[in-house]
């Protein structure tokens, strides 16, 4: 198949498809294995076994997180609402006509928006598909809008594709929106009906609205950050430490690994997180339980005070400047010396938090990208200076490479980076 996202190949018979699949996902739950063959795509594969390892039951529907006020306060403020017109002119006649549905989930895969055609409204209600309620992989398992705030990719999901069995008689396709300013994901566009959606035509769709709420949300400018317009912030210094220190109203604070852990968490999804995927993202034991993650934000509750940080989700209600975002901020606008400079050492390097890890992962591998692709020697040799950086094969290779030719430098470079090569080897 040409395009992995993209639910049937040309020429498919979606009914014959429909039940390969359905075969399949009754394997996948009875077994825990796809078995011989794998007849279902590879990102549907990876989100049922995501799906497995929260604990999602095949049977389950969706959970309503958010009624009536705290629903219209969190729509208030959440920076789709300012594309929902576009959202509509885009895609709400054909919603309409086509008896499809027009959702909009914010980066924790809780609807805000479910519009369309009023007979498939009804339909979905019968198994939670409304505004307030959480369609994340962790809570229903693989679906468009859940699956593609997951993997931050455009994506199809057809029949029984979709890990829920109350799902599998719809069909989706959803894409990522961001925050053009910061990169930031804010949730997705979903189209979702019946099996006539599974078609290249309405992938590309959504794609395509959503690039236009980017370049409109480009054009509207920034929002202020969380507390911005109070002043209220907290300072994290979490670069090169395993234990994060806190700045809070001129008070610096030394967290526990863990208190560093979860505000390291929090501060990289403004938008907050539930209980579950604290769990997931904190420990990799899978009988870890909610009650430790509970308890551990009862006793950081304590040290930030009531209210800066919230529940439902576990959010922080102020604007936390944290080191590693700084890191972050300066690469997107293609600052990369700043983004050296602002760079201490390795996010919270004991820590083996699998998101934690990722994030880690994530902020060094943009930085090492960033320098390898500036070229500049004098930033490359500072890399190679550090702790983190002396062992670096392939920017040892990149400053060789921006280093004169024939020059002494270039030849005490080309001997570390045999050294290195060497060492590595054995």
């Amino acid at each position: 198949m040409a395009n992995p996202w993209i639910a049937l190949e040309p020429g498919a018979d979606p009914a014959e498809r429909a039940g390969a699949i359905r075969r399949a996902h009754e394997t996948f739950t009875a077994a825990g294995s796809l078995g011989v063959g794998r007849p279902v795509r590879g990102v549907v594969a990876a989100s049922w076994q995501r799906s497995a390892l929260a604990r999602v039951s095949p049977d389950s529907t969706a959970a309503v997180e958010l009624l009536d006020s705290d629903l219209a306060a969190h729509r208030a403020v959440h920076p789709l609402a300012r594309v929902m017109p576009l959202f509509r002119e885009l895609m709400g006649t054909f919603a309409l006509d086509g008896e499809h549905l027009l959702a909009v989930c914010d980066a924790q895969g809780r609807l805000l928006w479910v519009e369309g055609h009023r007979a498939a409204r009804r339909r979905a209600e019968t198994m939670n598909f409304v505004p307030g309620a959480r369609w994340s992989e962790t809570a229903v398992g693989t679906n468009a809008p859940g699956t593609a705030v997951t993997v931050d990719r455009p994506v199809q999901v057809f029949a029984a594709e979709h890990f829920s069995r109350p799902v599998q008689q719809w069909t989706c396709a959803a894409a990522p929106v961001h925050d053009p300013h910061t990169g930031r994901l804010l949730g997705a566009v979903d189209i979702t009906g019946g099996h006539r959606l599974a078609h290249p035509h309405s992938l590309a769709f959504v794609q395509a609205v959503a690039r236009a709420a980017e370049s409109q949300l480009a054009l509207l400018g920034p929002l202020p950050s969380p507390g911005e317009e109070s002043g209220a912030r907290i300072e994290l210094r979490a670069l090169g430490r395993d234990e994060a220190d806190l700045v809070l109203s001129g008070r610096e604070l030394r967290l526990s690994r863990r208190h560093s852990e979860i505000m390291a968490l929090l501060a990289s999804h403004p938008e907050g997180l539930s209980g579950d995927e604290l769990l997931l993202a904190l420990y990799e034991d899978e009988f870890t339980t909610p009650v430790t993650v509970r308890a551990e934000l009862s006793r950081l509750r304590r040290i930030l005070g009531p209210d800066l940080l919230r529940s439902r989700p576990y959010r922080l209600t102020v604007d936390v400047a944290a080191d590693f975002d700084t890191v972050l901020r300066r690469l997107a606008s293609g600052a990369t010396p700043g983004a050296l400079d602002a760079y201490s050492g390795p996010l919270l390097p004991g820590s083996q938090a699998p998101e934690v890890a990722r994030l880690r992962s994530r902020v060094a591998d943009q930085l090492r990208a960033a320098l390898i692709s500036h070229r500049d020697p004098d930033l490359l040799a500072a890399w190679t200076r550090t702790p983190w950086g002396a062992g670096d094969l392939e920017v040892w290779a990149a400053l060789v490479a921006a280093l004169p030719a024939g020059s002494l430098c270039r030849s005490l470079a080309e001997a570390r980076l045999r050294e290195v090569d060497a060492e590595q080897r054995w």
